[in-house]
């Protein structure tokens, strides 16, 4: 399994972003939530991925990049959690809810019990 998270994972397209949040269903597991719509990629990658942290809880680029960097490491770490148990695309926004600046460890607790969700979700959906 690669713990990489190559640029073709990235989510980049305004439209795909806008489509993300208007059509797309949540899952939370505080601090974060996560937004994902099941889509179609050009490239053959299986999902799409986008952290996010509100400008209105961290006023401060550098305390928001830090939270979307935590995100990102956590999302990369555990990624094989939806890439072993999913079929078809996906496209994911994590977003940061919480109000105070959170640590490795508290994004991870709450990264893995919301990727388990999503995976059982999909299951449930796809019977």
């Amino acid at each position: 399994m690669s713990f990489r998270f190559p640029k073709k994972e990235k989510l980049k397209s305004k439209k795909l972003i806008e489509q993300l949040f208007a059509e797309g269903i949540g899952i939370t597991s505080y601090p974060i939530k996560l937004v994902y719509l099941k889509t179609r990629h050009e490239d053959d990658s299986k999902c799409k991925v986008g952290v996010t942290a509100s400008k209105r809880n961290f006023k401060s680029a550098v305390k928001r990049n830090r939270i979307k960097r935590l995100l990102r490491e956590s999302y990369r770490l555990n990624k094989h959690l939806i890439f072993n148990n999913i079929e078809g695309e996906f496209a994911f926004m994590f977003l940061y809810l919480g109000k105070e600046m959170p640590s490795q460890s508290r994004i991870t607790d709450a990264m893995i019990p919301l990727m388990r969700k999503f995976v059982n979700e999909i299951a449930k959906g796809s019977k």
